[in-house]
């Protein structure tokens, strides 16, 4: 479907300005939400097509909401939402602070979630709908070192089957797209902080985490994107989480 109203958030870089490229390029008027103004207009100037950008922190509830009725009253009713925006944090349980944890669930989970709940209503209302979470293999899986970033993602994965069991009637759906290792910004701040932990290079970091995948290279962003396109595309796939991992994930 063309000319919908897309809300993703995170849109200034990595996966988020790769998948606000492959929606715009199908005729969605796309809103690119982050908290990085700068950011989001590079990411509109890559866009053939209409754009929003606007400045919000995802994890303020208040912030989640004017969002939302700002596009609302712009474009009209979201269409399509990709929760996109993320972060991570590395360190062993023992070692994971209140305040680290917390911060995880925050932008991972919580966030997510207030951005379903204020989408989903007029979702259902007009029969249609689609709702991806960019999620993570480890939301498949434990990871050591990332406990409180792998919890979070398998919380966004149970909230993403209840959500789809929920709205499974109402020409909604929601999924999630679960990626590997993504050759993204974030990436990049592990590969830094692999270099300086291993005293290795950070050529041969990239290698490390390459190797984890089957495929033996990182996840280009397009990959993730086009993964997240498919879903839109198709009504039948509801509660799912698509691996895109090179394999690392069989299920």
């Amino acid at each position: 479907m063309s000319d919908l109203v897309s809300v993703v958030t995170g849109a200034g870089q990595g996966v988020g300005r790769a998948i606000a490229i492959r929606l715009s390029d199908a005729g969605h008027r796309v809103v690119l939400v982050g908290r990085d103004l700068g950011k989001l207009q590079a990411t509109s100037d890559l866009l053939d097509g209409p754009a929003l950008c606007l400045v919000a922190d995802v994890t303020d509830s208040q912030q989640v909401d004017d969002l939302f009725s700002t596009v609302e009253d712009t474009w009209g009713p979201v269409g399509v939402l990709v929760a996109n925006a993320g972060s991570s944090m590395a360190a062993p349980v023992t070692e994971t602070t209140d305040e680290q944890w917390q911060a995880m669930l925050d932008v991972n989970l919580t966030a997510p979630f207030r951005c379903m709940r204020r989408a989903l209503p007029a979702m259902t209302e007009h029969g249609w709908g689609r709702i991806v979470v960019i999620a993570s293999v480890v939301a498949k899986r434990g990871e050591r070192q990332v406990s409180a970033y792998t919890a979070s993602k398998h919380g966004v994965q149970g909230l993403v089957r209840a959500a789809a069991d929920e709205v499974a009637r109402t020409g909604v759906t929601v999924n999630s797209v679960c990626p590997g290792y993504v050759d993204t910004p974030m990436t990049h701040a592990t590969i830094a902080e692999m270099s300086a932990r291993l005293d290795v290079t950070p050529e041969k970091a990239t290698q490390l985490l390459a190797r984890r995948q089957p495929i033996g290279r990182l996840i280009d962003p397009d990959e993730v994107a086009a993964a997240v396109l498919s879903l839109i595309d198709n009504g039948a796939i509801n509660g799912q989480g698509i691996n895109v991992d090179g394999g690392a994930v069989q299920s």
